[in-house]
């Protein structure tokens, strides 16, 4: 497991705008609801960017009325008050006296001439007095003045009635695109999980030697699940808080040029803080990702062994071994955090700093009647909306590097190549007739460890043969290459004249059907065990199946029969029970090739003297393989191999083995003397 660990934490970095490049391959079938919910978020940007302009608007042309052109007139209009002999309006009227109005001590005036609010003035009694020159003021009562400024009150409640329809846009806009966005997302990793799972199922057995399962879990869960993150939160979500940062800045240049450059000015600082944040980002997502694959590969490897941790007593073992594990977890959790809780809290000073900045100069500013009150508003609030995309960008940053510290993990596994490959033009077989042969077959699971040396031997149609010798001889081996599930280093093997690298690994194996020791039933019940997905295979067949072997006597009195339920590897049957619908599995199949690797090792005398009356049947026109380790299984073989430190040490029938007085003798021997005893 250690191996393992290290070449996950010790993974070599790639650049992202290649990883990010074959991630967006599994986008691109979804190319068009991207673009739709980009569109989508363009037109919510504009909409985002327009609510402070129109607010921005109100308090310049309406909420600050009184500093419009007012005119006194000889004669009543529209919405005018009147002004002793006279009456005043809001609006330049060429006809009339141009005035102002002034806010004083609570009250509003009308000034019998234009004057600057901004400008320091007094008022005493009925005169307005600024600058050394002295003008009439008239004071307005409340109820006058809403008559003067009713037309900006319904100017006002128009601009509401504009923001509530713009919010309610949003909303819709939103929920369109929030909806499609988790649909393609959904769809996008949908098609990633199944890739990398297909991908593990192609694998050859000697990847799964030298990977523990949890890892593998991480990778098709965990590690796709954090890629939906990425395409549903980051990518198409990039472009908004895009086009929010260009819209707010195009706005701010065309409203005032050095409030536009104070906001912007910000920038540096923004981008430098997250180039460091980056580079110490991603390690830490890295160190994230291979303390977790820890944690999955502990929790299924205990969970596995269970039954034999409990049977000797190691879970306070266990137990410790795991709260290392977790605490390296955590650490390495926690590391990542505090990258980002030094990160985001420098992200908000920047936006204070700058909101402090702008507050400070653009007040002056607009004390002094250079800018007016509502372009400093919507400033403020497009800082707001400046820096929170800015903010977004960093946590979908954040998300980002956990996303690309995921993709390499995945792709790690995409690209192993440990695979037993096809050739490109295969032999095409359909119903092999049986015919085995080895040539001088050398293969070792690693390097040159040799597990089997210079082998040979041919197998005959129809034969029965036998393989036995001390654990470790090799005698699983050879079942594991007649099926391909690994490939040998030299030699050759046949069958029916064809090498079996020649031929389509698929149907190969379709011919060959294999009982093992440890039968692996998958949930579900016990007819879609045996029939495995083959729907060629009937209910008919399978009850003939059961019943050629006799799993027919203990499943006929399970209340659901052959619909019963069958719990994760078969957990509430025997051993003896899951062999015997592991045969009834092989006999459905009907193969020409038949292989036995100790199938009756762990079933009763009663019962494996039915199995052996079934066999009997069964190998009739058909190449029987058998290893076992209790010979008296094998007496009947028309052939015994006996394998020794990986050689074929000895070949024959039971009787001339026992008369050779060799390794088959001495082991024949031991057992039949263990048996009387």
């Amino acid at each position: 497991m250690e191996n393992y660990n290290n070449e996950e934490e010790n993974i070599t970095k790639e650049y992202d705008s290649k990883l990010m490049r074959r991630l967006l391959k599994f986008a691109k079938p979804y190319k068009w609801y991207i673009i739709l919910v980009i569109f989508i978020m363009l037109i919510v940007t504009a909409m985002d960017l327009a609510r402070p302009y129109l607010i921005k608007n109100a308090i310049d042309n309406n909420l600050m009325g009184y500093n419009k052109v007012y005119t006194i007139v000889s004669k009543p209009l529209k919405n005018s008050i009147p002004l002793g002999d006279k009456y005043v309006v809001q609006g330049y009227y060429r006809v009339g006296e141009p005035s102002s109005m002034v806010y004083h001590n609570n009250s509003y005036y009308i000034i019998h001439a234009k004057v600057q609010e901004n400008t320091e003035f007094s008022i005493k009694v009925d005169r307005f007095t600024q600058g050394g020159a002295s003008y009439k003021a008239d004071i307005i009562k409340p109820a006058d003045l809403k008559i003067l400024r009713k037309t900006d009150a319904q100017e006002v409640i128009k601009t509401a009635v504009y923001i509530v329809i713009i919010a309610i846009l949003i909303f819709i806009l939103n929920y369109i695109q929030t909806y499609i966005l988790q649909y393609t997302g959904q769809k996008i990793v949908f098609s990633i999980r199944e890739a990398v799972f297909k991908q593990v199922e192609g694998l050859s057995l000697s990847f799964f030697d030298k990977n523990p399962v949890g890892r593998l879990v991480t990778r098709v869960t965990n590690d796709v699940e954090t890629l939906n993150e990425m395409y549903t939160a980051v990518l198409v979500n990039l472009f908004k808080d895009l086009f929010m940062l260009v819209g707010i800045v195009i706005a701010m240049f065309i409203l005032d040029v050095k409030l536009a450059l104070i906001t912007v000015g910000a920038l540096p600082f923004v981008i430098f803080t997250a180039y460091l944040f980056k580079k110490y980002d991603r390690e830490a997502y890295r160190k994230v990702r291979a303390r977790l694959a820890r944690i999955n590969s502990s929790i299924s490897e205990n969970i596995s062994g269970m039954k034999t941790v409990q049977v000797f007593g190691k879970e306070e073992k266990k137990y410790k071994e795991f709260a290392e594990v977790n605490k390296a977890y955590k650490q390495a959790t926690m590391d990542q955090i505090k990258v980002f809780a030094i990160f985001r809290p420098t992200m908000d000073l920047f936006s204070s700093l700058t909101l402090a900045v702008l507050l400070w100069f653009g007040g002056i500013r607009a004390i002094d009647g250079n800018i007016k009150l509502g372009v400093l508003f919507v400033f403020i609030s497009y800082l707001m909306q400046f820096f929170q995309p800015i903010f977004d960008l960093t946590e979908k940053y954040d998300i980002l590097q956990s996303s690309m510290a995921s993709s390499e993990r995945i792709f790690m596994l995409m690209d192993n190549q440990e695979k037993i490959n096809n050739i490109k033009n295969p032999v095409e077989v359909d119903r092999l007739k049986g015919n085995i042969e080895f040539k001088n077959v050398w293969f070792a699971y690693k390097d040159e460890d040799w597990v089997l040396k210079d082998v040979s031997f041919n197998i005959q149609i129809g034969e029965k043969i036998a393989f036995v010798g001390a654990t470790g001889a090799g005698k699983t081996s050879i079942i594991n290459l007649i099926t391909r599930l690994y490939d040998i280093q030299k030699g050759e093997i046949l069958v029916d004249g064809h090498n079996i690298k020649h031929m389509r690994k698929e149907e190969l194996r379709e011919n060959i059907a294999t009982v093992l020791q440890d039968v692996f039933l998958f949930a579900g019940d016990i007819k879609g065990n045996v029939r495995l997905n083959n729907q060629n295979i009937s209910d008919e067949d399978i009850i003939k199946a059961c019943r050629y072997v006799n799993a027919d006597k203990f499943i006929e009195r399970l209340p659901e029969k052959y619909s019963a339920p069958v719990n994760e590897r078969g957990s509430t049957f025997s051993q003896g029970q899951r062999q015997l619908i592991a045969f009834a599995r092989a006999i459905a199949f009907d193969p020409p090739i038949l292989v036995l690797d100790e199938a009756t090792s762990n079933i009763d005398t009663e019962t494996e003297s039915l199995i052996q009356d079934a066999l009997n049947k069964l190998t009739i026109n058909r190449t029987t393989i058998i290893v076992a380790h209790r010979l008296s299984t094998i007496k009947n073989a028309d052939k015994i191999i006996v394998m020794h430190k990986g050689r074929i040490k000895e070949i024959g029938n039971h009787a001339e083995l026992v008369e050779k007085q060799g390794l088959y003798s001495n082991l024949y021997k031991l057992q039949y003397m263990e048996g009387k005893n």
